[in-house]
């Protein structure tokens, strides 16, 4: 049927209209972004490599560029009159004390032949990590160092009231000695801390052992020393530096006694992830100790994220984030990552021999031939160190390339710790068969591929093995750091020499051009030992150069003044805080607070 209705018409002409002009407008709009799409496409291409290589970039970031300190930090030059500066102008008139169990400088009886009564005194210093990032940082302050006397000669080096003032050559700061019965050392020391809370802290598959005796006498030490930091204390506001899972409960039994003292406790040691700290009975009064910290520090930012999700778990607690604060209990504790390191340049390198005079040394003094390569391992006799694993990794090494039977050589140096324990006893006779047993298959006359070591070594002569060495293995199955791998490049200032690195140690997130290995993997690790032995030495010289460089840009002063500067803003704000009558965070119920808001720090 067809209509001659002109309005009908005109109303049918106009939608087609619309129709055609619909049309002709998407058709333009697909075209223009077609073309837009392109465009975007060709630019990045263009920008794809630059992208690529900022994301590569990131990728490596160094554990000490991400934990939140200032980029300005990285430009300081750190040395012990930059700490005395920031002493003396952040933190005028503080007192520095610090408290471990470790001693830096032991006073031992030598004996004459058994002659009891001729025997001399002995002084030692033992090859800790701890005591050689802490020592420098005490000399520097001119503070003072609270430590379990443990050595035989201790008492009789003394004064009246229980210290002495070290270096012996040159004195710059007191070191103050506290007594421990043999049941106190045995219960604290060799049973909750390091039968209870070493392994529990450790991935090692070993199992924490808990005695409720144990606890009993933890607490009774930890209150022994807290007595001794307030007799020491010269006025209520000292900085006191807490160091490891010895003094847990110790922050708060400070706080208790001295409320306005800056305490920062520094845990060298994992933190667990919160379902394995969950094992231990006292997990709560743990927290609760360390929360009376106005600063808790760890070397990675990883271990800090596990402590804060431990309190959460366990306590009524508020978490900020934003902040890394934690506010318990009416104050607030920040809980900050700082990679632990060595002071720079190493004193002990401006009295030790060449490279090579140190290689002649100790290779006369192990039999090594010319042609033989040492590999060595250096650090205590321990089952998180992965000494086993070592020796695991050498033996595939000799079953796939049986070439370097005969050219190379394993000195495992292994000073003996907690020997009365029953978990190191096994480890050493486990050690001991199995570098026999290595020894009596790929050995022959006048070549042993292991040389088990199992003494102490003063730090010289550790340093004179580092320089001696070709290749150094630090396979840590779990660590907070390692000291070893640093203390290894900073002996090589020839820039040669070899570095394998766990990447369950803490220094594998900042000594990147290490060859970092799996420990758990003994044939990748034998073949990261191949790629080690048949390094050029260009391409050493590179990677050591590069690791020496973040060693002395990120030494143990930038630790320490990292920490201090911390702490000096921490006590500015309470000052202010003091000062306007400060009641805390502002309303509104914000859980993330900014910490120049925070109205009550802990320890202000």
């Amino acid at each position: 049927m067809t209509s001659n209705n002109p309005d009908l018409f005109l109303s049918l002409s106009a939608i087609w209209v619309l129709v055609f002009a619909s049309l002709i407008l998407s058709v333009v709009a697909v075209v223009s972004v077609a073309r837009a799409r392109r465009e975007r496409g060709s630019r990045k291409a263009s920008a794809r490599p630059e992208q690529e290589s900022n994301a590569e970039g990131r990728s490596l970031l160094r554990e000490f560029e991400k934990n939140g300190q200032s980029a300005d930090a990285a430009l300081v030059n750190w040395t012990p009159e930059t700490l005395r500066k920031i002493l003396t102008e952040d933190l005028p008139d503080a007192q520095v004390i610090i408290v471990s169990n470790r001693e830096p400088y032991i006073h031992n009886l030598k004996e004459d032949d058994g002659n009891a009564e001729a025997a001399e005194v002995e002084l030692v210093v033992p090859a800790s990590g701890l005591v050689s990032a802490l020592e420098p940082i005490t000399r520097a302050c001119g503070g003072t160092w609270i430590a379990y006397g443990g050595g035989t000669a201790d008492r009789l080096t003394v004064d009246a009231h229980d210290r002495v003032q070290v270096p012996p050559d040159s004195p710059s700061y007191t070191l103050r000695r506290v007594w421990l019965t043999p049941e106190e050392h045995e219960g604290y020391y060799l049973g909750f801390a390091n039968e209870g809370l070493w392994p529990l802290c450790h991935i090692a598959f070993t199992r924490p052992v808990f005695r409720a005796s144990d606890w009993e006498l933890y607490e009774e030490v930890n209150r022994k020393f807290a007595d001794t930091v307030v007799k020491e204390a010269r006025n209520e506001r000292p900085i006191v530096l807490v160091q490891d899972y010895h003094f847990a409960l110790l922050p708060r039994m400070i706080r208790e006694r001295l409320p306005e003292a800056i305490v920062i406790t520094f845990w060298h040691i994992p933190w667990p992830n919160s379902e394995v700290f969950s094992i231990c009975p006292w997990r709560e009064k743990i927290l609760d100790g360390l929360l009376g910290s106005s600063i808790i520090g760890f070397h990675t930012q990883f271990h800090c994220n596990n402590f804060i999700e431990s309190v959460d778990r366990f306590l009524e607690s508020r978490i900020e984030r934003e902040d890394a604060a934690i506010s318990y209990g009416g104050q607030t504790s920040l809980v900050h990552a700082y990679p632990i390191s060595i002071e720079w340049p190493p004193v002990l390198l401006q009295g030790l021999p060449s490279v090579a005079a140190c290689r002649s040394k100790v290779r006369e003094k192990y039999g090594l031939a010319e042609n033989v390569k040492l590999c060595v391992g250096v650090e205590r006799l321990d089952y998180t160190k992965g000494i086993i694993d070592r020796f695991r990794a050498l033996e595939q090494l000799f079953e796939m390339h049986p070439e370097w039977i005969g050219r190379l050589t394993f000195l495992q140096v292994a000073a003996p710790s907690r020997g009365t324990l029953p978990a190191y006893r096994q480890l050493h006779a486990e050690c001991l068969r199995y570098a026999e047993d290595i020894n009596r298959r790929f050995g022959r006359d006048g070549y042993s591929p292991v040389l088990m070591v199992a003494e102490h070594h003063s730090q010289r002569q550790v340093y004179e093995i580092y320089r001696a060495a070709d290749l150094c293995m630090v396979t840590s199955l779990h660590d907070g750091m390692n000291l070893v791998a640093k203390e290894f490049v900073a002996a090589r200032d020839d820039e040669q020499g070899v570095l394998l690195l766990s990447i369950f140690a803490g220094a594998s997130k900042e000594l990147l051009e290490a060859l970092i290995v799996n420990p758990y993997d003994a044939a990748s690790m034998a073949d990261a030992l191949l790629q080690a032995l048949t390094m050029q030495s260009d391409e050493q010289r590179s990677r050591m150069r590069r690791m020496r460089e973040i060693v002395r840009d990120n030494n143990v002063y930038r630790w320490a003044g990292s920490m201090l500067l911390d702490a000096a803003r921490l006590r500015k704000r309470g000052e202010m805080d003091r000062a306007t009558g400060g009641n805390g965070p502002p309303p509104g119920g914000n859980n993330v607070v900014n910490m120049f808001r925070h109205g009550r720090v802990a320890a202000l």
